[in-house]
């Protein structure tokens, strides 16, 4: 028989453990690519966009924002599951002020990677600006706030990393210069260093708390099998393997630096498993479609290639894993936060 005062007990002990998550994480703060770019590229000269429809189709009120998805990306979800907002705003979007960015903002970049060549391919923000962006946040958030609330808030929000994609499939596998210079495993190595750069220069403008996701299966995106002709569209290992090594290397470079980072509580989120369970078990998880993406042909199309008279576009998104050649739809980008905001709630609301 189940006891009223049992309930009750537990209820306040859960109702504790969500508030805390709340005090404890006042904001959240996003470096990265087009898997958590909510709106920057809309603002840059670059043909990387996504402001426009059929994007956003399912995003509140219908509403392309510069997301590369049909509705919501995983920093939304994780800033939600603290007690957030249930969106986070493009830093360079002019309809939000610093009052709005005083509990999350995104520096993100479609399109950008660790190394500066790999933004120059499609003119987007580099990783290095993403960083002085955030300085000019720093300053203004104390002069809205005062020096002591914003370094609380800036000290204690939970920062959020993701790209290196676009380095191997934008960059390293499609110009000869990179390739010339670098082994892939060398590659890997020199994007890691950018990556340790980075992170020892967020920690010295005083970030302690730092989720790193690394790269996902890349080998299985619809743009991947699209041209992976005579291996019968299947994923590409290749490419999937390379993902795993990066992988491996982020997950140690990850315990080094919160080994020799003084306060510093870093993790390196896995997505990667559950991304390509999802892609090879979809009816598992609700989806008849992993193949290929549901804008367009769903096979090369995204950008301005996936727009609204496309006739070939689905009409039921969530039958599908990818929204368009790159990117996952908003329930993909929800199973794989799901995923992983029970690690980051137990890591960082404490």
């Amino acid at each position: 028989m189940c006891r009223p005062w049992l309930i009750l007990f537990l209820s306040l002990s859960l109702t504790l453990l969500f508030t805390s998550a709340r005090a404890k994480v006042p904001a959240v703060i996003v470096f990265g690519d087009s898997s958590v770019d909510s709106g920057n590229n809309n603002l840059i000269s670059t043909l990387l966009k996504s402001n426009f429809e059929p994007y956003g189709r399912d995003f509140y009120g219908g509403r392309p924002t510069g997301r590369f998805c049909n509705g919501r990306i995983p920093p939304d979800f994780i800033s939600e599951a603290f007690g957030l907002k249930p969106a986070i705003p493009a830093y360079l979007d002019p309809a939000y002020s610093i009052a709005d960015f005083a509990t999350g903002v995104c520096f993100a970049s479609a399109g950008t990677g660790y190394d500066n060549a790999t933004a120059k391919v499609l003119n987007v923000i580099p990783f290095w600006k993403e960083l002085e962006y955030y300085k000019e946040y720093q300053q203004k958030l104390r002069a809205y706030l005062g020096n002591k609330k914003a370094n609380r808030i800036l000290t204690q929000a939970l920062y959020l990393m993701s790209l290196g994609t676009n380095d191997f499939l934008e960059n390293y596998y499609i110009f000869p210069t990179r390739k010339s210079q670098f082994s892939v495993r060398q590659f890997q190595d020199f994007l890691l260093g950018i990556c340790e750069n980075f992170v020892r220069e967020l920690h010295a403008l005083g970030v302690r708390k730092l989720s790193i996701t690394g790269l996902p299966p890349m080998g299985c995106l619809p743009l991947e099998r699209a041209t992976n002709i005579f291996g019968q569209n299947e994923c590409v290992d290749e490419y999937n393997n390379v993902a795993l090594e990066f992988n491996r290397k982020l997950e140690k470079l990850v315990i080094k630096l919160n080994r020799e980072l003084t306060g510093m509580r870093m993790v390196s989120a896995p997505a990667y498993d559950i991304f390509y369970k999802i892609i090879k078990k979809p009816s598992q998880f609700g989806f008849e479609v992993a193949g290929m993406a549901c804008c367009s042909t769903g096979t090369f199309e995204m950008s301005y290639l996936c727009s609204q008279y496309n006739p070939f576009t689905c009409s039921d998104a969530n039958k599908f894993v990818f929204w368009d050649a790159f990117h996952p739809t908003e329930k993909t980008n929800k199973i794989i936060s799901d995923h992983l905001i029970p690690g980051l709630l137990a890591k960082f609301s404490h």
